[in-house]
């Protein structure tokens, strides 16, 4: 198939407003017959004849070229396109020709080729040949570019009336679509779509596997970590139920091991046992005391239904005295006795000492457990000790430490009376309160009393000294109260300290010359000597024999070194008025001897 055939097979037949066949030898130069008689044979050539098609224009012995006609008038059935050579369109010229020329291309070598015909020069897209004995239609390759969109001139010199211009002939190449505005292809082939949806499938496929790959290897690495925690999980319950001998069940159906062991054979016996020194362990020394610890309750009807306090207290006679805190007593109370074995007495009052917070107290009993006293004047700072005691009801409690210090001179909370102590770091609590402060001898070198304790530090406790505590405790034994012991019959505050000055500011309604103190009273007792005197509630004592006094250490110093009971004791007083003003008087009283151990 020439390219003749080609174009017109492509095309297809125009429509109505297509092109009209125009005579195209008034145009033709007259020397240009060679062009003119292949025009002519040409246009009513054999090719179209043999295809089985008729022209009209072949009776009219003429050539024609077909033209775009915009008016609409009637075209021929099979017009001729024309097509400008496709080799002006590159820059490379094409084998056998030679430089540009005015009229077109000219062949470099006469021998064969194609020479630019028509009218003028121009180039019509026509060639005719020179040696037509050795034409020789082209030869065509297929290629996989879209071909140029052929270049159609107009012959005519006046142009049709303006109609809108019929969408240009489709391409040989059915898939691809041409802009009517641009001669240029836009869309793909149906090959290179396919070409590209293949592409992109295969690209698809290859990411799902590499991720079914991916998450199957996550898959199975966890699945391996979870059978290697499976495995260890199972060897080591299945290792813990060959190597124990018994297990205990809790609950249904679950198996839970304990183990348990045992002391060694006699390593209690030993823990009772002394070194070659005679000391016990911790525990040693708790088993020689704990026996002799007693519970002591305290209440306030004889129903002994109503609980005031507990206390605890020490064995120190088989006979069932025992001593305890004063302050763990009630005057008017009454008393129970509970022992280390379960035992319960009543106990009675033999003695008791508000000063130095020490009591006796008896339960008729005579198989008591006594405790073994020691020195306290031996004891050593660093020494081991234990506290035993019964502290918020909880019985036979014990806590240890060691000596802190000794030697200390602690004043009562109550009485501010001051007493020799043993300073440690045992735990001492309220219910501690008569207990012992034992050595690791198994003796009680010291009574334990809250009363001493400091209460705005934490690991300060203090026990009154066994050799200070047991003159009182023989003297309440004996007597019942301390001989010697005297009352005044009055109730003070100090003025020595800042604190105290500014009690008494608060309880005289304004403030004491800076310059002026002494012992402020707030209260006369009735049955004592001094009510008779002028000294009244709200004045001053500021001195005993000429001695000034502003505190309770002074004024007990200055009486018990000089006077007894039944002794007279001169004193100077003073009443302060609000306007500033002192009244100053003396007393003289007698000391009553006191045996009540309250003051």
């Amino acid at each position: 198939m020439d390219e003749k055939d080609m174009l017109s097979e492509g095309s297809g037949e125009p429509e109505e407003a297509g092109y009209e066949a125009v005579p195209f030898s008034d145009d033709v130069p007259a020397d240009d017959t060679a062009s003119t008689d292949h025009l002519t044979e040409f246009a009513s050539g054999s090719d179209h004849e043999s295809a089985g098609e008729t022209d009209d224009d072949d009776e009219a012995g003429g050539y024609y070229e077909y033209v775009y006609n915009p008016t609409g008038a009637p075209v021929y059935d099979e017009p001729v396109y024309e097509p400008i050579a496709d080799t002006p369109v590159y820059d490379d010229l094409p084998d056998g020709y030679s430089d540009l020329t005015d009229t077109g291309y000219e062949p470099s070598d006469t021998g064969a080729g194609y020479a630019p015909s028509g009218p003028d020069g121009c180039d019509t897209g026509i060639y005719t040949a020179e040696d037509t004995s050795a034409y020789e239609e082209p030869a065509y390759e297929p290629i996989d570019e879209i071909p140029p969109e052929p270049a159609y001139r107009s012959i005519t010199d006046e142009p049709a009336e303006a109609a809108p211009p019929p969408p240009p002939p489709q391409s040989v190449n059915a898939g691809s679509s041409y802009d009517p505005f641009m001669y240029e292809p836009i869309g793909f082939d149906r090959r290179d779509h396919y070409a590209a949806e293949q592409l992109a499938a295969e690209t698809a496929a290859r990411e799902k596997k590499i991720r079914a790959r991916q998450e199957r290897s996550v898959v199975v690495t966890f699945f391996i970590i979870a059978l290697c925690a499976i495995a260890l999980s199972v060897y080591g319950i299945i290792s813990d139920v060959f190597r124990s001998g018994s297990g205990r069940k809790f609950g249904s159906g679950s198996r839970v091991i304990l183990y348990q062991n045992s002391k060694p054979e006699g390593a209690n016996d030993m823990a009772a046992e002394k070194d070659a020194s005679g000391k016990y362990t911790t525990e040693g020394a708790a088993a020689a005391v704990r026996s002799s610890i007693v519970e002591i309750y305290t209440y306030t009807n004889a129903a002994k239904t109503t609980l005031e306090g507990t206390g605890s207290g020490v064995v120190i006679s088989d006979d069932g005295f025992i001593v305890t805190n004063a302050h763990v007593l009630l005057a008017n109370g009454f008393h129970t006795v509970n022992t280390v074995d379960g035992r319960s007495f009543s106990a009675r009052i033999v003695g008791r000492d508000a000063k130095t917070d020490i009591a006796v107290i008896k339960v008729n009993t005579d198989d008591l457990v006594p405790a073994v006293l020691g020195d306290s004047d031996e004891m050593l700072v660093g020494e081991k000790v234990i506290a035993i005691g019964n502290p918020a009801g909880l019985s036979s409690t014990v806590t240890d430490g060691i000596v802190s210090a000794v030697n200390r001179k602690i004043r009562s909370d109550s009485t501010g009376f001051q007493m020799d102590c043993i300073q440690t770091n045992a735990a001492i609590s309220p219910g501690n309160s008569g207990g012992a402060l034992v050595n690791m001898y198994g003796q009680v070198i010291g009574i334990t009393s809250s009363k001493y304790v400091s209460s705005s530090y934490e690991g300060l406790g203090f026990a009154i000294t066994i050799n200070e505590a047991r003159p009182i405790i023989e003297d309440l034994i004996k007597n019942g109260f301390i001989p010697g012991r005297f009352r005044v019959g009055i109730t003070f505050i100090e003025t020595a300290t800042d604190a105290r000055r500014a009690l008494v500011n608060q309880e005289l309604g304004f403030e004491m010359p800076e310059d002026f103190g002494g012992l402020y009273v707030t209260e006369v007792s009735e049955d004592c000597d001094i009510s008779n005197t002028d000294l009244k509630a709200g004045d001053f004592i500021y001195s005993i024999d000429d001695v000034n006094v502003r505190n309770y250490d002074q004024f007990n110093a200055v009486v018990t070194a000089s006077y007894g009971p039944g002794d007279r004791v001169k004193a100077k007083c003073a009443h302060l008025e609000e306007d500033g003003s002192i009244e100053y008087y003396e007393i003289e009283f007698m000391l009553m001897e006191d045996t009540s151990g309250d003051f």
